[in-house]
């Protein structure tokens, strides 16, 4: 890579996502929209970079934030494609992603239709080999943020308990940098739906600053039991979630070692306890003592029209990461995490309904404007 400035390194997990246009009136429910014989009429596709550093590095890099991005993918078309669209979307980036000779590129097929929640075909391919050694430690030394995605669709990072996904984590946080972490839910009945998850959380959580996982996620991990009961009762795990879930999923990812804990809650909002910042985190922060002993919950933003939620929580995260690294305190990332997972939907596809920083940061200084914040949740802002 060259020795451009970059203030984060995301890397992990990358895909090119193929995500058909469905029209307006298409169904109630997903059974409704993919019945077995039935033909639907499409309305275009959109094909780009996909997974965390498809996703949240250009989001970042949106956000006026210098970024390298950092994945694995093969030589093949999808391959060219991916490389393609990620220097369109983030130019002179993509330098430190490998290109494997003979590996097949991850693709995800993601099926949206309007007001119905995603459902994803996923083969993760170049990801299942992606390990400690494809991590450039110069280029990331030099930057004040690693990011690191998706370990559950990345085979060597759950495989023997997380041993190389703990090596990964503990060399980027050997660098001196701040290291944050996004998760994505795993295939209940694939290998890395039936690893112990708790196992390997333990191994990651004391070398990460910043833990950023959807409420799904962390609860499938953490609390196996208490999501299958959701997951028969609701539509949506967030539906039935009560503010003790969130309280206890915190406490448990802080216990593990990790300094501050934001739970992505969906329609809900987003939750956010912190420990005492150490290490990275505490010289990196500018006020440290705004980071300690703190709780809060965000509302999610109102919005008039969801085109997609197609990478909504990977700008979500971009926008909490994008007011961290500018040194804006807990209340202000979490509105920006609010405000950037709220734009995200208005596009079907995950960047381009993103707005400059300059803009976004006009949004928050007006008052966003939020939904009700759930009954009972006002007791977690402590």
């Amino acid at each position: 890579m060259d020795d451009r400035p970059v203030d984060a390194v995301v890397a992990g997990h990358v895909c090119l996502d193929i995500t058909p246009a469905f029209g307006e009136a298409t169904g109630r429910s997903v059974s409704e929209v993919l019945r077995p014989g039935k033909l639907l009429r499409m309305e275009g596709v959109r094909i780009g970079p996909g997974g965390t550093v498809g996703n949240t590095g250009p989001a970042l890099h949106r956000l006026g934030v210098p970024v390298a991005l950092m994945g694995k993918c093969g030589d093949d078309p999808f391959g060219r494609i991916l490389l393609e669209r990620l220097r369109a979307l983030a130019p002179g980036a993509e330098g430190g992603m490998q290109v494997v000779p003979g590996e097949n590129t991850s693709y995800t097929i993601v099926i949206a239709p309007p007001g119905i929640d995603r459902m994803f075909l996923h083969c993760p391919d170049a990801n299942d080999t992606f390990g400690p050694e494809d991590v450039d430690l110069d280029v990331v030394g030099r930057a004040r943020l690693f990011h690191f995605g998706y370990p559950p669709l990345m085979r060597r990072m759950y495989a023997n308990g997380g041993a190389e996904a703990e090596e990964l984590l503990a060399r980027a946080a050997g660098a001196g940098v701040v290291v944050s972490l996004d998760l994505s839910l795993p295939d209940p009945d694939s290998e890395a739906g039936r690893a112990d998850w708790r196992a390997v959380l333990s191994r990651m959580l004391p070398h990460v600053h910043l833990f950023l996982p959807s409420l799904d996620e962390v609860l499938f991990m953490l609390d196996r039991a208490r999501f299958h009961e959701l997951a028969a009762r609701h539509e949506s795990i967030a539906e039935g979630v009560t503010p003790a879930d969130v309280r206890g999923l915190a406490d448990e990812c802080l216990a593990m070692g990790t300094d501050v804990v934001v739970i992505k809650c969906g329609h809900l909002g987003a939750y956010v306890k912190t420990g005492a910042p150490r290490g990275a985190l505490r010289g990196a922060t500018p006020s440290p003592s705004l980071w300690e002993g703190r709780e809060l919950f965000q509302p999610s933003c109102r919005v008039a029209h969801v085109a997609s939620a197609t990478g909504a929580g990977d700008c979500a995260v971009a926008g909490f990461l994008a007011g961290w690294l500018r040194g804006e305190p807990p209340e202000r990332c979490m509105q920006f995490l609010a405000a950037a997972g709220a734009q995200n939907l208005s596009a079907l596809d995950s960047v381009s309904g993103l707005k400059p920083w300059s803009e976004t940061v006009a949004e928050v200084d007006a008052g966003l404007a939020t939904n009700p914040v759930p009954a009972g949740f006002d007791e977690l802002n402590g």
